[in-house]
């Protein structure tokens, strides 16, 4: 699936001339307008500056509920303050890319990449069936990202929130040890207990 990837820069002498660059300061609400951030599914927030993208992390959110943030931290202290601030995914110098997370989840449900980010695979949810990831508000609840759905030995990444889930794949999910826990208690214990009664 294509992508159309645009990037926001302050500096003219690097957007010049280059149809993938907005040229201004990515903490103006009309720049980040003219980037699309109404419509686009991600953000990507990667400046020198940990405190400035704390910043922009929760501008981001105040704008968006529901757009996935992803963001970088210099320093390992600033990764519960990101999250706090409203990212989804924490990149540090502890944390490892897409290639590795894949490789690590071929042999276990559960991958500790950080003392913040956590990423496990779960059986797709009863609770999940024919609903929407919109209609689920499963990161509201707990503060868990959808981050694929693994069917046999295919990913799929992107999720339209407005497709109805079925019961086939397993999901792939990030997320804190403590999100982790709440999405259990929310959609897999509950559902044992119904189970059982």
């Amino acid at each position: 699936m294509a992508h159309t990837v645009l990037i926001v820069e302050e500096r003219p002498t690097i957007t010049k001339g280059n149809s993938r660059h907005i040229q201004g300061d990515a903490a103006d609400i009309n720049t980040l307008k003219e980037a699309g951030i109404d419509k686009a599914r991600a953000v990507i927030i990667t400046t020198h500056d940990d405190a400035m993208n704390i910043y922009l992390s929760f501008y981001c959110r105040q704008l968006r509920s529901d757009i996935q943030i992803v963001t970088r931290a210099a320093e390992e202290r600033t990764i519960s303050k990101l999250h706090r601030a409203g990212a989804d995914l924490v990149d540090s110098s502890a944390s490892m890319g897409a290639k590795s997370i894949m490789n690590l989840l071929r042999p276990s449900d559960s991958s500790f990449f950080s003392e913040a980010l956590n990423v496990f695979m779960v059986e797709t949810p009863e609770a999940f069936t024919g609903k929407t990831l919109a209609k689920i508000q499963m990161r509201e609840k707990t503060n868990c990202s959808l981050l694929a759905i693994k069917t046999g030995d295919d990913f799929s990444t992107n999720r339209d929130p407005d497709t109805p889930f079925d019961k086939k794949g397993k999901l792939i999910l990030a997320g804190s040890l403590e999100a982790e826990e709440k999405f259990r208690q929310e959609y897999l214990e509950r559902e044992i207990k119904r189970v059982a009664a």
